[in-house]
């Protein structure tokens, strides 16, 4: 299969060190991505050597992430290691764009966290990142969050000149999940470089505007650069 790369984590499972795999080739072509030399590029790997080095992480991880990219571009190499992750009583979790909710759901007996990005409201798709798939995202949504034994989480960046806090606002009356994380757009690395002179929104603002929506969800937080994750 093709991957970006791995590293081992200590905030991408909550609470846990995991093992995390970065799968190349994405559906969309997001302008703020974070990771867009993976979009197209990457290295071919065996899912041998991958197996071999779960089995060696396992003495010291206690799950698996799986990310992207878009980890179900790679659906059968991606349920193989997902239930040899299984197999060693690790705890798996896989990040998803939300493009293929067929292949989420044949997967979920495997997975105990998703986290799924919701970048606009469901409608709003086409004029963010100019392709019509929100209404895959709310089925992928509806999928996790009617399965018992899956932890959703539902994230989204926020980015100046592309979102507004009414869309925010719109966004947490369309969700359904156990946790909505606001994350800080950051324009280091971008795979739009207009972007690249968009300031990031502060702290401040994303704490402010999380807390306008909190009554409407069970749990939120934002992520920022200066204070990582923070509850609110």
């Amino acid at each position: 299969m093709k991957i970006g790369g791995t590293n081992i984590s200590s905030f991408d499972l909550p609470e846990k060190i995991s093992l995390v795999i970065f799968t190349s080739g994405c559906t969309l072509r997001c302008p703020y991505c974070h990771n867009p030399e993976i979009i197209d590029g990457g290295e071919e790997i065996g899912i041998e050597e991958l197996f071999k080095k779960i089995k060696k992480s396992s003495e010291f991880i206690d799950g698996l992430v799986i990310t992207g990219g878009e980890p179900l571009i790679q659906y059968p190499e991606i349920k193989k290691l997902l239930a040899y992750a299984r197999s060693l009583n690790l705890d798996t979790k896989i990040d998803t764009n939300g493009c293929f909710p067929e292949r989420l759901n044949q997967l979920l007996e495997l997975v105990d966290y998703v986290s799924l990005d919701i970048k606009a409201p469901f409608a709003k798709y086409q004029r963010l990142i100019g392709i019509e798939t929100g209404e895959n995202v709310k089925k992928c949504m509806d999928i996790v969050s009617n399965a018992s034994n899956t932890f959703l989480e539902c994230r989204t960046t926020y980015v100046p000149t592309l979102l507004t806090a009414e869309d925010i606002h719109q966004i947490s009356n369309e969700i359904n999940c156990d946790l909505y994380t606001l994350q800080q757009f950051r324009n280091k690395v971008v795979l739009d470089p207009n972007l690249k002179s968009v300031p990031s929104p502060s702290r401040e603002f994303l704490v402010n505007l999380a807390q306008e929506i909190k009554p409407k969800l069970p749990k939120i937080k934002i992520k920022t650069a200066e204070f990582g994750e923070e509850i609110i």
